[in-house]
């Protein structure tokens, strides 16, 4: 009697992506830190909080920077009455917060970012949201980034120096 033997090597995989494999990266952020100064330069307070990074603004920031159409590094903050900031505002429709615009500046003040760093970009200008639009109370343009005060609504009184300085980070 003889005995045979096959050997057989086998070798399989198997690969499946789905929502258990991947990486989330937020869109880039921005932290705002806002000071009011009395007329005479003292501190009178200082809050920092963190932007609601809309809808609209991810779509931009996406077809900006990773598709590479229509960009434009023009940028304004304005200052953000009460009410609270969603990811779906637009300027065109923010139902849950007006703009405040009795500030000196005809315009809402431009946004000139220094050197970006380990991430992170700082500008030192008034106001609470971030647009690709300058004029006060306007529609158009994308609106990136809304904050609110963590605190609730803050005072500032004529002749009160308010300043935001925003920084922009990838987490």
């Amino acid at each position: 009697m003889q005995e045979t033997v096959n050997a057989v090597d086998a070798f399989g995989a198997v690969l499946s992506a789905g929502a258990s494999f991947g990486e989330s990266v937020e869109a880039p952020f921005v932290t705002y830190d806002v000071v009011c100064h009395d007329a005479d330069g003292n501190e009178k307070w200082r809050e920092v909080f963190r932007n609601v990074v809309t809808t609209a603004g991810k779509t931009d920031a996406l077809d900006k920077y990773l598709k590479g159409s229509g960009y434009t590094a023009a940028w304004y903050l304005g200052l953000k009455a009460a009410g609270t900031a969603v990811v779906g505002d637009t300027m065109a429709s923010h139902s849950g917060w007006t703009e405040i615009t009795a500030y000196v500046a005809s315009t809402r003040p431009a946004i000139t970012w220094g050197t970006t760093s380990g991430g992170s970009n700082t500008a030192s200008v008034a106001g609470a949201f971030m647009v690709s639009d300058s004029t006060k109370s306007g529609t158009a343009g994308t609106l990136y980034s809304a904050g609110d005060f963590t605190g609730g609504s803050k005072s500032v009184s004529s002749g009160d120096t308010l300043t935001v300085t925003p920084t922009q980070s990838f987490s």
